[in-house]
């Protein structure tokens, strides 16, 4: 897969999210949603924060991305995430019908883009999308390892 530029340009935005949800607790997960060549959406997690267990990054962006341009489908975008959706939230790319996925890192205990199964491109769903990963996969991941390293040390270390 080539990626472009711009997407490694949108992918570094999304670890910035990621960073930030790190910052306050939160699993460092980013996501931002694009609409020809202009972020419409950004969303980092917040069901901590938020005590919502539907405050997934990818939500969020797609939520605020529905918002701003004032419609459901999102037919033209593309949403890039730092690490592969949940079930949760490959289907709610499946319903806002979101052309395009660039994911990060592979979640081999719950992403349901690859790892354990195929929600956006299953033929029995009404709507598919393209799916391209691996994108500063090296970069994602170790932001992931890095707050859950630092988790378990903190854990460890509390009597």
């Amino acid at each position: 897969m080539s990626f472009t530029d711009f997407d490694e340009a949108m992918m570094r935005r999304a670890l910035q999210l990621a960073d930030e949800a790190a910052a306050v607790g939160e699993v460092p997960v980013g996501a931002v949603v694009v609409v020809d060549g202009v972020i419409v959406g950004e969303g980092r997690n917040r069901r901590e924060l938020d005590r919502d267990p539907l405050a997934h990054a990818e939500v969020l962006a797609v939520a605020a991305a529905s918002k701003r341009l004032d419609r459901w489908r999102l037919f033209g975008s593309t949403l890039y995430v730092t690490l592969e959706p949940c079930f949760m939230c490959a289907g709610a790319l499946v319903n806002a019908r979101v052309d395009r996925l660039v994911f990060g890192a592979f979640d081999p205990k719950a992403g349901a883009v690859g790892s354990l199964a195929n929600v956006c491109v299953d033929s029995r769903l009404n709507h598919r999308l393209v799916v391209e990963s691996g994108l500063l996969a090296d970069d994602c991941s170790a932001v992931l390892k890095a707050f859950f390293r630092a988790r378990r040390t903190k854990a460890k270390d509390t009597p």
